[in-house]
């Protein structure tokens, strides 16, 4: 019997016994529930019912007599309605009492009461109806007589129906009590006889279970764990669980003794492993300082027919080429001198010419009996082995070895000899190389003996010939060292190779990575500029119209708010500029083109941009020229007048009182060369931007260079700026070809030097004129074109002429503004409503397309190129597909502005290209073009 079965028998006689107590006190309970519920329930009520009906008859018969005796109309009615109910209720109570009844005593006392009391019904009718119609008392006494000696009927018999249940009631008790006491005694029983079940049970269960356990903890303290080869099994007797466990300890048996006979196998492989390397190792080392291959032919087939327990064995060398190839015999081991073995054999002869045709190697076991090769002292031994193999260097057979042993060659002594043989065809090479550099050097040598010879017989004619003689001695030498050395150089030269090709492919990936991480960084630019553009374009427009002053709408403060709007959107864009300008040299192809500049206008523009900034400041602006310096200058003017802005926007930012100075010279070229190198350039100019500001420390000087970086926390708070200036000026000036370098003191005011070249033919090695960017080509498109300008303001009288003149083109014109951005749609909207248009717009290229269908009469389209949907290329080419739309007006708007973008926009149908943030002069300008032409 199982494990689990003896388990499931055990606690199931347990469980049996258990629920057959718990079925017979259920059985007991349930009895006793019926008893008491018929006590309780049953007899009670009924007998509750009997007292109920005789108190009723007894309230009746009480009421007939107070009636028939005492009581006047009213009451007597009274009365006599009451008895009537009680009747009606003493009927319906009988007929609730026969129809609980069970007993045939009950039923029959019942059945008598019913009796009874109709006959006392008929006599209390007629006394009720005598009593209605008004008889005395006297009149009624026979009538009263006979209804009294009825009542006496019906309650006797009323009250032995109650005995009667009363009694059964008691006998149903005295039956209850009974069984209640025969319950606990055989619970008791019960008990006591499942106890001992239990317990005859559980001692079947741990004897049996425990003499299993014991077979198996017996045979486990019996294993030799010290050799896990041979693991004594369980004995399995029976198929439960414990059988289960025998059957698994034998399984975990077996495996281990697989392991450990794997473990056995693989200990012996790195013991094979370890006999193979270390005889290989012997044999290399064996090679060195060998410079003959005889030589090393004889130690070969010495040291290793010993190590692969050869008897015999013999090794042949690869002569000549082509039709006069063969392999000669050199060395053998324990040959009977000339006679072991063939001398020389050529491909395909024999066996071992085989095996050196078909470069594989060749074990042949079955040896005839009448082959005798092998001799000793007594005679000659017939070997039961013989292997032959090749050597090959580069695909090609140089040696042969032929080994043959009184044994049977092992796979271990095989694998041995490939590896050696692998290695053996390399060092033949070598070793016949050092031969030939050998004969080489000895034929160098014996020739020049002989022209010694020839010199000392010719010595006595010519001293000169002597010389040349020993000069050329000496030149063989040194061409003998200078071919050692090259020989070696070679040898650097092709590892050096190697590893410059591996440079070479790091550095190819490392450019790929580079560039992919600059066009990602490109893309980034492009997105930044415009989403921070596409904002500013409505700050900037809607500032405007409000800082107009001809806009009556506004009081002069709101005008105020309006123009601070602006210039805070103005630097706004010129910190966005700025930050694509560095990113345009972080990248290393920011937009360079070297032309002439004319540098005597230098003095009156820098007068013109920044005199009003030094009136306003109360300082004196000072610039200074030298009439040396050349008026033609040949740079990028753009980026030039821009490193001369930033300087003198700094000076005059950093500086409360006292002057701004700009002094231009021509340069030393000797003093520039410290700082930067001055080959290409034509001349050098020198221009210095002094100031009386607050200075800069010594350790800070560096420091002001770098982006985002400024003297200190305090100077940004007090005069703001956002650090990037200097670092542009520096980075622009080392893209001309110049440097900035500054000098200064805290408290005493700096000076800013800027060296620059002129440069007529530009950079000669590098290709400045790459295009920039895409991320920062557009920065400087349309602002940055002219950094300095004329900042003066026009004639008042001249700008209401100029206003009147051009709001007449735009009167009744009708504009589509086609736009997503509902910011510039209100910003054009606006600005445009107040020139006298009329405004349609749409918020991408299809609802263009639909409205230009209606057939609007629109005059000009601004569009935004940036949609979703359909963007401003694609609707463009639409429109200009439709010629009846080929002369409209369209103007491209974009806040991206790629380098680029002007011609892809024209090139898809637009008439004009302005990029954002607008300008509104600039964009009415543009519009009033193409509405009057």
């Amino acid at each position: 019997m199982g494990f689990k079965k003896k388990q499931m028998l055990g606690f199931g006689l347990i469980l049996l016994f258990l629920a057959i107590l718990l079925s017979f006190m259920m059985v007991t309970l349930n009895n006793l529930k019926s008893s008491m519920t018929e006590i309780v329930e049953n007899r009670y009520e009924k007998v509750s019912a009997s007292m109920e009906i005789r108190q009723l008859f007894s309230r009746s018969d009480r009421e007939i007599l107070f009636a028939a005796n005492d009581a006047n109309k009213e009451e007597r009615a009274e009365s006599l309605e009451i008895i009537n109910e009680n009747h009606n209720l003493i009927e319906s109570k009988i007929a609730g009492l026969s129809g609980t009844l069970n007993k045939v005593k009950a039923k029959q006392l019942l059945k008598e009461f019913e009796t009874q009391y109709a006959s006392y019904s008929i006599t209390e009718a007629e006394l009720i109806q005598k009593i209605k119609s008004g008889n005395s008392s006297d009149n009624l006494s026979s009538l009263m007589d006979d209804q009294r000696e009825k009542r006496t009927k019906v309650i006797s018999t009323m009250d032995e129906f109650k005995d009667y249940q009363e009694g059964v009631m008691n006998d149903t008790l005295n039956n209850s009590k009974q069984t209640y006491e025969d319950m606990i005694g055989f619970v008791i029983f019960a008990v006591i006889l499942s106890i001992l079940v239990i317990s005859v049970t559980v001692v079947w269960m741990i004897r049996s279970t425990s003499k299993d356990l014991q077979s198996i903890t017996k045979v486990i303290k019996n294993i030799d764990y010290k050799n896990l080869s041979v693991i004594p099994r369980v004995p399995v007797r029976t198929t439960d669980e414990i059988g289960d466990i025998a059957r698994s300890f034998n399984e975990m048996a077996g495996s281990l003794e697989i392991y450990n006979q794997k473990e056995k196998d693989f200990t012996e492989k790195i013991s094979e492993q370890n006999w193979i390397q270390t005889r290989v190792a012997d044999i290399a080392t064996m090679y060195q300082r060998i410079v003959d291959v005889e030589v090393l032919a004889d130690r070969f087939i010495t040291r290793l027919a010993p190590m692969m327990g050869a008897s015999i064995g013999a090794f042949y060398v690869k002569r000549g080429e082509g039709v006069d190839m063969r392999f000669v015999k050199l060395a053998s081991f324990a040959g009977d001198g000339e006679d072991s073995g063939r001398r020389e054999f050529r491909l395909g002869e024999g066996l071992i010419g085989q095996c050196a045709l078909e470069k594989k190697s060749k074990v042949i076991e079955e040896i005839p009996e009448d082959f005798q090769l092998v001799t000793t002292g007594l005679g000659e031994v017939n070997p039961k082995s013989i292997v032959i193999a090749p050597v090959v260097f580069e695909d090609e057979v140089v040696a042969m070895v032929e080994l043959a042993s009184l044994e049977a060659f092992t796979k271990l002594q095989k694998t041995f000899l490939n590896q050696v043989l692998d290695t053996l065809g390399i060092t033949i090479n070598n070793v016949e190389g050092r031969m030939e550099i050998e004969r080489l050097l000895k034929e160098s040598q014996a020739q020049t003996e002989e022209l010694q010879a020839q010199s000392e017989e010719l010595q006595s004619q010519s001293e000169e010939m002597q010389a040349q003689s020993e000069e050329l001695q000496t030149q063989a030498e040194e061409l003998r060292m200078i071919n050692e050395q090259l020989e070696e150089r070679n040898r650097e030269t092709e590892e050096k190779s190697k590893e410059l090709q591996v440079a070479k492919l790091n550095l190819e990936k490392q450019a790929e990575e580079l560039k992919l991480s600059s066009k990602y960084k490109s893309e980034f630019m492009a997105n930044m500029s415009h989403e921070l553009r596409t904002p500013l374009n409505s700050i900037l427009i809607l500032s405007e119209m409000l800082s107009d002053p001809n806009d009556s709408k506004l009081n002069e403060e709101q005008q105020e708010f309006a123009r601070v709007i602006n210039s805070s959107g103005q630097d706004l864009l010129t910190l966005i500029n700025d930050i694509l300008d560095l990113s345009k040299v972080e990248v290393g192809k920011l937009e360079v083109v070297f032309d002439e500049m004319n540098l005597s206008e230098l003095p009156e523009l820098l007068h013109r941009n920044f005199d009003h900034v030094a009136k306003k400041k109360n300082i004196d602006f000072i610039i200074e020229k030298s009439k040396n310096v050349p008026d033609i200058f040949f740079t990028d003017e753009q980026r030039f007048q821009q490193i001369l802005k930033n300087l003198l926007s700094n000076a005059f930012k950093f500086t409360e009182k006292g002057s701004v100075s700009v002094q231009i010279k021509k340069a030393d070229e000797e003093n520039v060369a410290q700082w930067i190198q001055t080959k290409g350039a034509s001349n050098w100019v020198e221009i210095k931007v002094t100031d009386t500001g607050i200075g800069i420390s010594k350790e800070k000087q560096k420091l002001i260079f770098e982006a985002f970086q400024q003297g200190d926390g305090a100077t940004m708070r007090k005069y703001g700026g956002t650090g990037l200036g200097l670092s542009i000026c520096r980075e622009f000036a080392k893209l001309l070809g110049g440097w900035v370098i500054v000098d200064s003191e805290e408290g005493q005011g700096s000076t800013f030097t800027f060296f620059i070249p002129s440069m007529p033919e530009g950079f000669k090695n590098v290709d400045e004129a790459i295009a920039a960017s895409p991320e920062v080509a557009a920065a400087n498109h349309d602002d940055s074109a002219a950094p300095f300008g004329d900042q003066g303001e026009p004639d008042a009288g001249m700008m209401d002429e100029e206003d009147r003149d051009k709001a007449k083109p735009f009167c009744n014109k009708t504009v589509l503004v086609v736009d997503d951005d509902h910011r510039n749609i209100f910003a054009l909207k606006n600005a445009l409503k107040h020139e006298g248009m009329e405004i349609l717009t749409a918020e991408n290229g299809f609802e263009c397309l639909e409205l230009l269908e209606k057939g609007n009469n629109i005059d000009v389209i601004l569009m935004d190129i940036m949609m979703p949907g359909m963007d401003g290329y694609e609707t463009m080419t639409r429109i200009r597909e439709q010629s009846k739309f080929e002369d409209l007006p369209i103007i491209a708007l974009t806040a991206k502005a790629m380098k680029g973008d002007r011609e892809k926009c024209l090139k898809a149908g637009a008439s004009d290209y302005v990029s954002k943030p607008l300008k509104l002069d600039q964009l009415l300008s543009v519009l009033r073009v193409w509405l009057t032409n």
